[in-house]
This record gives C-alpha cells, structure tokens and sequence, in this order.
C-alpha cells in the first residue's frame, strides 16, 4: 500500500446525506414543542402588550378626533410635552458624552478603581428611581445639605427643572455605556494600538477609528436612553413638584389627568408616549438590521 493510500485510508468517511438528515431529525426539537414555544410568545406578547397598547389608542379616541386634539394641545400638556422635551434633550448628550469616555476607558486601558466604576455605572439599575429621587431632594432641598446655600443665593434645583434634568441623567446613566463596554471590549484595541503606531493621535485615534467601530452601537444605545428620559416617571415624580404648566412631564401629566378621572385626556396623552415607544421600537430595529448588514459585509 502506498503512503499516499495508507493517508487516505486513515481519513474519516464522510457521512451520507441521509444520515446527516436523520440526525439532525434527532436532535432538533419536535413539532408540538416548537408550536408550542410560539403560540405562548404570542399569547403573552398579545395579552400583555398588544392589547393594552390597542386599549390606548382606542381609549384616546374614544370622544372623537377633536377631542383628542384638544388633550393633546391645552397649554398644560404642551408644557408638558416641551419639558419632557428638554429634559431629553439635555440628559441624552450628557450621557452619551458619559458613556463614550467610560466605555473607552474600561474597554481599552486598565487602572485602579475600573470595577468601582463598573458598579457606579450600574447603580441606577439597582436603585428604586422613587429612591434617587429622595436622594436629590436629600442633597438641594431646602432641608437638605446645600439646601440653604442655595436659597441664599436663590437657585432652585427641587421643585423646577434643573431637578428634573438630573433626575433624569441620573436614571438614564447606564443605557450608553452599558452598551458600549462589551462591544469595545470584543473590538480589542489593535486597531487603536496600529493607529498610534503610524502616527495618529488620540482624537484622530477615535475619529477614525473608534468612532466608527461603534457607531451602530453608539446610535442603539441613544435610542434607548432618549425612550427612557421621555418616560421617567418615579425620580422625576419626587423632584418636580407635580406643578401644572411648569414642572410636570408628560408621565406625571397623565397621572394627574387620570386621578382627576379625565381618562379621555389622560389616554390622549398616554398615546403620544405609546407613539414614542413604538417609533423607539421601529428605529431600535432598523438599527440592528443595518448592524446584521454591516456585518455580514465586514464578513465578506
């Protein structure tokens, strides 16, 4: 026998076609276990999220397209709608700033204090918003420790919107940066490393290399903490004040229109936010579509 047959009489056969097939029979789940799997996904997903957000709009429209218009536009909730606005608009870049450098920070180097910062990061996770909330008005009430520094030179933190805004930076901390970690940390930093290499600094380093390694990323990461500022209830509830026209967002406004039983206002409103989670839901899709495309273009 020659060496060249003796090499390819050692070689595994490999298995026929058919005995692929009856395996993979064999370790697939049956039938009855798949249709079963789905058909308890969707009755959950419709007893629990189809058919209240049908009850919603339903509820909102109830008295009529004019009726509707009229919750939505009263002055109370179009201030309402501007602080719920503004307080995204500002805790969004705040945390996305945020993020980016902690992310950057414990994805790419190692240093004394990394897994503290790890925890703090997570914070807002483990505690009640109903509890930060208490803690601001701990610190900036007018009983609280800067409480009387501040009413001497009259800045208002409780009870007005600078409350509101950290409030909801604060409940909002973790969305970016949680995203971030694990994906720079899968990325490695070889890529920065051949950048410093040939010359580039760190914020060309970033631009051109980091920024667009996690941009997908980055964006789902935006979409998900902007959905969570415009609907913070509990943090927000303790610090506003639940002033009318001034200091409530669009949660505590709807609380206020539902304990005074206008349920058709209340529902009006509640349906602007339901709108908001599901363009959150259409763009949180499209963004993890274009990732998958991303990808697989990388791949070839």
């Amino acid at each position: 026998m020659t060496p060249q047959s003796m090499t390819t009489a050692a070689l595994p056969t490999p298995a026929p076609a058919t005995d692929l097939g009856h395996r993979r029979e064999i370790t697939s789940e049956p039938a009855w276990v798949r249709k079963t799997l789905i058909g308890t996904a969707l009755t959950f997903l419709t007893l629990f999220l189809f058919v209240p957000l049908i009850s919603v709009f339903y509820e909102a429209l109830k008295k009529g397209v004019d009726a509707y218009l009229a919750a939505i536009t009263e002055p109370d909730a179009v201030a309402a709608i501007q602080l719920t606005l503004t307080a995204a608009a500002i805790a969004v870049p705040v945390n996305l700033v945020f993020g980016v450098a902690a992310a950057w920070a414990i994805a790419k180097f190692e240093f004394r204090g990394k897994s503290l910062l790890i925890t703090l990061i997570d914070l807002p996770f483990s505690v009640s918003p109903v509890v930060s909330g208490l803690i601001y008005v701990l610190v900036f009430g007018l009983q609280g420790w800067l409480g009387p520094w501040l009413a001497e030179y009259d800045i208002k933190i409780i009870f007005a919107v600078p409350g509101i805004v950290l409030a909801t930076i604060f409940v909002t901390v973790p969305f970016i940066a949680r995203e971030l970690i694990p994906l720079m940390q899968a990325q490695g930093s070889e890529e920065e490393e051949a950048a410093v290499v040939l010359g580039a600094n760190g914020w060309q380093t970033f631009f051109r290399v980091t920024l667009p390694n996690i941009k997908w990323g980055l964006l789902y990461g935006t979409i998900l903490c902007n959905a969570r500022a415009m609907g913070e209830f509990g943090a927000v509830s303790v610090v506003s004040g639940h002033i009318r026209g001034s200091t409530n967002t669009l949660p505590l406004h709807v609380e206020i229109l539902y304990n005074e039983y206008n349920f058709a206002a209340a529902f009006a409103v509640a349906s602007l936010l339901a709108l908001l989670a599901l363009v959150t839901l259409a763009l949180k899709t499209l963004v993890e579509f274009r990732n998958r495309q991303q990808e697989n273009i990388d791949e070839h």
